[in-house]
């Protein structure tokens, strides 16, 4: 049977070798973060969209603020597509990924396709949406119908460091106010909440000594176990505490890093570790920090060092403070469009849920954004091998994707 949509469905079946080799073009350029030298990518991306008669606008983040978050180079991309009054539509993807580390059987830099499916690193999440938003807005366009409202490409470069200096970045500088946007998915879902994260570094100071007279040095490591320990029990309370969002379970803990010790024979004076914290939408982030400091604190204060030994001096610092992603009412037209099409493109309900993971997304909805994840991803996040090694992305769910954001467009802005 012909609908509305069938023209859209068959501009992107045609144009669809196109889209795959603009992905495999910015597959191939690198973006590992760190170190984050991304102004790189974002100058092809510009480039590349050029061909296809978008000018995007270039937002070079400055070089003083990069650095200080410990990043070499940002340019933030806006592409701005207006039709007429109406409300403007944003869709936004971010370039920069971990780096690919081993266990690779693919170049994770060659966009290489082998039976459907094309791999690298970004490949999923989320260069992948950079094809599927760019594409769906050039389907919308090739129909020549009057439209209401615009449409902005935001393609940036700091999910991974948080997006302080992507998203964030442009929404603090006043240069976009969208009125709903729709964020590089990672599944099938609709996405209407997730985590937030609080990421701390705590460095435990004790006092070096020789390994054949350990009592008269205080062991920093001794006393971080004793922090950790602390720190675990506190974890295990946690799945007591539990989420009213589908999707999402409780909060939880874990201490990613540890650093420190001279060498085998000495007692080590000193111990970093570095911990991360995911905070469903329900608790206050200043809450969860101070019980956080206030486990840390006591843990210190019961830790008793060799007489006359030296007392641990423990300093705490935030790294890290990502919001958790909350639905707004005015999120409905766009849940209701993705999940309608969703289902008819891929056969089967789709729901609207939250996730565990954290993103930027969240910075558009503190400004009160109303918006969803959404876009070219697999079934779940694992199939995708997202920041494991042969990431990889089914071409089929990525022309499904591109036809489900195209659609919805149409249905938004018509």
């Amino acid at each position: 049977m012909t609908t509305p949509y069938a023209p859209l469905d068959a501009w992107i079946d045609a144009h669809f070798d196109e889209e795959v080799r603009f992905l495999q073009a910015l597959v191939r350029v690198p973006t590992d973060t760190p170190p984050g030298n991304n102004a790189p990518h974002a100058e092809r991306t510009a480039d590349l969209l050029q061909g296809f008669g978008f000018a995007a606008e270039k937002h070079p983040v400055p070089e003083a603020e990069v650095r200080a978050a410990g990043l070499q180079s940002i340019t933030n991309l806006i592409v701005r597509r207006r039709y007429g009054e109406g409300p403007t539509i944003a869709l936004n993807a971010h370039g920069d990924v971990v780096p690919p580390g081993e266990g690779w059987t693919h170049d994770p830099y060659g966009g290489e396709v082998v039976d459907g499916r094309l791999y690298g690193r970004a490949s999923a999440v989320s260069k992948s949406d950079f094809a599927s938003f760019t594409f769906a807005v050039r389907a919308l366009e090739s129909l020549g119908l009057p439209l209401k409202g615009a449409v902005e490409l935001h393609f940036t470069y700091d999910e991974e460091f948080g997006g302080e200096l992507g998203p964030g970045w442009l929404l603090k500088n006043g240069l976009t106010k969208p009125d709903l946007m729709i964020a590089a998915g990672f599944s099938y879902q609709v996405v209407v909440a997730h985590n937030g994260c609080l990421q701390m570094e705590v460095t435990v100071q004790g006092d070096m000594a020789h390994a054949a007279i350990p009592d008269s040095g205080t062991d920093a490591l001794q006393g971080a176990v004793h922090i950790l320990n602390a720190l675990y029990a506190l974890n295990a309370a946690y799945k007591q505490v539990t989420s009213r969002v589908e999707g999402i379970t409780h909060p939880y803990l874990n201490v990613g890093l540890i650093q420190g010790g001279t060498n085998t024979n000495v007692v080590p004076g000193k111990v970093v570790l570095k911990l991360d914290r995911r905070m469903i939408p329900e608790e206050d982030p200043a809450v969860v920090e101070a019980s956080i400091r206030a486990t840390i604190d006591e843990a210190v204060r019961s830790f008793s060092p060799p007489r006359g030994g030296r007392a641990l001096q423990v300093d705490v610092r935030r790294l890290l403070l990502a919001r958790s992603m909350v639905p707004l009412a005015g999120n409905q037209p766009l849940v209701q469009a993705l999940q309608r099409h969703g289902e008819a493109m891929f056969g089967e309900p789709i729901p609207a849920v939250g996730t565990p993971l954290y993103t930027d997304v969240r910075l558009y909805v503190e400004k009160g954004i109303p918006g969803v994840i959404y876009g070219a991803g697999p079934r779940t996040v694992l199939e995708s091998n997202a920041k494991r090694a042969d990431e990889r992305l089914e071409l089929e769910d990525l022309r499904r994707a591109t036809k489900v954001i195209a659609r919805a467009l149409r249905d938004l802005l018509g």
